[in-house]
């Protein structure tokens, strides 16, 4: 006999056992295989091959960049400049491959891996600005980022003159951004080694745990003896790092490099987060729940596109589905607090 049926409550109706098993799972997971059934009865185009490939291409650019933006949050900011780190290190890894075509034509991967490294630093550069600002003039991270947005975007326009850079490396474009491996796109395996990475360092290194100490209690962090400016440096740097990664993934996809690409991908980023439970106060957030947060979004977006739903509904939608997530989210967390 059970506690409830000696206190003469009676078994658990069906709905108790739903709203348990809700706890237990998650608003975000939930929410997740509800829009996966609703769209696989009602919408056959989604589960088409092709629109599947498309949705994990797609999701794997903003996970990257989701799983950046979760590491500030963390420690208690937020980076306005991925969307521009992203563009900038688009515009700078494309116009050094094609301005080494010339000189090293037979040496196709060194040209590559050059690219790839000066896109990488561009967007390094740009992460380490805003970690010494918010780490030693303790700036705001709203301002610092914001500034920074504006520089990266101004820089790929003066670099383009806002035109595409072509000229890459063709196998770079053909196998790096369009080539399929094991059936998969190959972004979507980049995207499985960084979130697997990031797993990694948030659950069993030292940088992990700083980190979340950082965004729980500066100053007990402090106390502590943890070097909380070379970790807030730390945390900027790899979010640029992360963004320029999307950069050099979504540009061997496009076949060029282009200095407005994806210019939502900042707020996009913000929205999965918080959408996935990381705190905007800092100390709280795992990267598998980012994940799944960006790819409810593209999934929500592509499905308004199946249906052939205005852009500017789509918006106003995908605005009330964040303010929903992150209501429910903190309703679950109080009543948690108080029982």
């Amino acid at each position: 006999m059970t506690s409830r049926q000696a206190i003469g409550l009676g078994q658990p109706s069906f709905v108790e056992r739903l709203y348990r098993g809700y706890e237990k799972i998650g608003f975000l997971p939930t929410m997740l295989v509800a829009l996966l059934i609703v769209l696989a009865i009602f919408v056959p185009r989604f589960l088409a091959v092709q629109n599947i490939f498309n949705v994990l291409r797609t999701s794997s650019y903003l996970v990257i960049v989701s799983a950046g933006q979760m590491l500030v949050l963390i420690v208690g900011g937020f980076d306005l400049s991925v969307g521009a780190v992203v563009a900038l290190t688009s515009v700078t890894s494309a116009s050094v491959m094609a301005g080494l075509k010339t000189s090293f034509p037979d040496q196709p991967g060194l040209i590559v891996l050059l690219g790839i490294l000066a896109g990488l630093g561009s967007g390094l550069a740009v992460g380490l600005v805003n970690g010494l600002c918010v780490a030693f003039l303790r700036v705001s991270a709203f301002i610092v980022t914001l500034g920074t947005m504006s520089i990266a975007t101004g820089l790929a326009l003066l670099l383009t003159n806002g035109i595409p850079v072509y000229g890459m490396p063709r196998f770079y474009v053909d196998s790096f951004g369009r080539g399929l491996w094991l059936q998969l796109p190959t972004a979507v395996y980049l995207t499985v080694a960084i979130v697997a990475a990031v797993w990694v360092m948030q659950n069993f290194t030292r940088i992990g745990r700083y980190i979340y100490a950082i965004g729980g209690n500066l100053q007990a962090a402090t106390v502590s003896g943890v070097r909380t400016k070379s970790y807030l440096i730390l945390a900027y740097s790899l979010c640029s790092l992360l963004a320029s990664a999307s950069g050099l993934v979504l540009t061997a996809q496009i076949g060029s490099g282009q200095a407005v690409i994806n210019s939502q991908l900042t707020l996009e980023s913000i929205a999965a987060a918080v959408i996935a439970g990381v705190s905007l106060k800092g100390g709280v957030g795992k990267v598998e729940m980012v994940t799944l947060g960006a790819f409810f979004l593209l999934i929500l977006t592509d499905a308004m596109d199946l249906l052939k739903i205005d852009p500017r509904i789509q918006t106003i939608f995908l605005g009330c589905i964040v303010v929903l997530a992150v209501a429910v989210e903190e309703l679950t967390k109080r009543r948690t607090r108080v029982v």
